[in-house]
């Protein structure tokens, strides 16, 4: 009897720490005899209602069903709930995804932009695991524009989500705990060998750069140096958060 309560609270915030939602469908269920088909339908109410709801607490979804310059990299990130940005970071987003694949139409065609985590929906300071940062509506993670032999490779990633396919460099960075900066050596043979596109990586550095509305860009120095951009918004984001040689970050 305990055990299965503590089984079933567990669940509930493991869940809602996840996709913030979750945690009150699971709980909500117990109202109903087919308590997995109950959770399901639930939590796409909830999720739906979130959607409608965060735009007056000052925060919207990401498209999940677009298919223009800009894309959320996996549905999994829809499904969790964690593609809510401020309108503001949501324009950012959209008009570097569009410089990308208009403006520079020439030289980089057929670009897409994806992104990837940004926030969940309610509640500055409700944390985004696993990040440190993603708890306002005003970071986003976007992934590598990735080409395989040269040949650019549009809306593809290393890995499935676009995170943790880490690109080979040094980072002097000291062993501290705690810390989330995972090398998950065993996991990167599974990983293609694609390689980040120099070009459009630049571009979008130097856009996002010179953009008055972004405050940070994070990027492992390593790869920053390597790609030869530097500039007062690219930093650094420290020896206890998790890697940033995989995917750009950028906030307000």
């Amino acid at each position: 009897m305990w055990l299965r309560l503590c089984l079933e609270a567990a669940t509930a915030l493991l869940l809602t720490a996840l996709t913030q939602v979750g945690g009150l469908a699971w709980l909500l269920r117990f109202w109903f005899k087919r308590r997995l088909v109950a959770f399901m339908g639930l939590y796409a109410v909830l999720s739906l209602a979130a959607m409608l709801l965060a735009p007056m607490t000052g925060r919207v979804a990401l498209s999940c069903t677009g298919s223009g310059p800009l894309q959320v990299q996996s549905w999994i990130f829809c499904l969790t709930n964690r593609t809510y940005v401020t309108p503001e970071l949501r324009d950012v987003a959209g008009d570097l995804a569009a410089h990308m694949a208009a403006h520079m139409a020439a030289e980089f065609p057929g670009t897409v932009t994806l992104a990837l985590d940004g926030n969940l929906p309610f509640f500055d300071g409700f944390p985004l695991l696993p990040h440190l940062s993603h708890d306002d509506g005003e970071k986003l993670d976007l992934a590598f524009y990735y080409q395989d032999q040269g040949e650019y490779l549009p809306g593809k990633t290393r890995s499935p989500l676009g995170y943790f396919a880490f690109e080979p460099g040094v980072t002097e960075c000291p062993a501290v705990w705690p810390t989330m900066r995972w090398d998950l050596d065993w996991l990167q043979g599974v990983f293609p060998a694609y390689a980040p596109d120099r070009p459009r990586m630049q571009a979008a550095l130097a856009w996002l750069m010179a953009d008055a509305r972004v405050g940070k860009v994070f990027l492992e120095p390593h790869l920053s140096q390597g790609l030869g951009v530097a500039g007062p918004k690219l930093r650094f984001q420290g020896c206890r958060a998790a890697r940033h040689d995989d995917h750009i970050h950028i906030q307000l």
